[in-house]
């Protein structure tokens, strides 16, 4: 039949519903995030539309862009309908807006209080499948110095060294740290090694004069303070 050959791409759609022409007309907030993804992947399959492919993938990623960045490329291909070459297109338009995020968090350079160090490291930690340990370094008016990954670990732990940890924070000039990591489980309880972590990295800080500000647990939707629970 005619209708099993025609083409779903967006230049065949009618022309109120082409992602491109409603983009240019009515601005990109007027946009879905199918509809945005639809412009990405450029057409859908004989069987449904790129929109409705968009709808789909988005669909087993509850809906929620972070869960659809987490999805690899070899993932995205496995839905019909999508190659490489739109598998590619997707992951590098999310991981742009990914570090979009960080750029706007790394302005938050001022460190006022324990969410202002969660909006600096959400977008470089808080997705991970792994555990990694940063050290923000900040000087006397509580800005960030610089940003260090001191280690990186499994998924259920990794381990710091003290020694380069302090070395650092002399060689920047810093008189204040904040201690950070993730939680890839998303439990933000803290174990009994971050809290012996936490006192082992005051006490030889003090030595130095150098203060631990916080400890800040990072997960994908929060984070915990040990300085706000009263935990330092």
């Amino acid at each position: 039949m005619n209708d099993e050959k025609t083409n779903f791409g967006i230049k065949s759609w009618a022309e109120d519903d082409r992602p491109r022409e409603k983009l240019l007309q009515k601005g990109k907030l007027s946009l879905s995030d199918s509809e945005l993804i639809a412009i990405l992947i450029g057409s859908g399959s004989k069987n449904e539309t790129a929109v409705e492919l968009s709808k789909r993938i988005l669909s087993s990623s509850k809906n929620n862009l972070s869960e659809l960045g987490k999805l690899s490329i070899n993932q995205l291909c496995n839905f019909k309908g999508i190659g490489p070459a739109k598998a590619v297109s997707i992951v590098a338009a999310l991981e742009l807006g990914r570090r979009r995020r960080l750029e706007e968090a790394l302005e938050l350079k001022n460190i006022g209080s324990s969410q202002s160090v969660y909006e600096i490291m959400q977008p470089i930690i808080g997705e991970l499948p792994h555990e990694e340990f940063w050290i923000l370094y900040l000087n006397n008016s509580n800005k960030v110095i610089e940003k260090f990954q001191i280690s990186k670990g499994g998924i259920t732990g990794t381990l710091v060294d003290v020694r380069i940890t302090l070395k650092k924070a002399l060689e920047v000039g810093a008189v204040s740290i904040i201690l950070v990591h993730n939680h890839p489980s998303g439990n933000l309880k803290a174990s009994e090694a971050d809290k012996q972590l936490t006192r082992k990295l005051k006490v030889a800080s003090e030595s130095l004069d150098i203060k631990v500000l916080d400890h800040i647990i990072v997960t994908e939707k929060s984070y915990l303070s040990f300085a706000d629970e009263g935990m330092l």
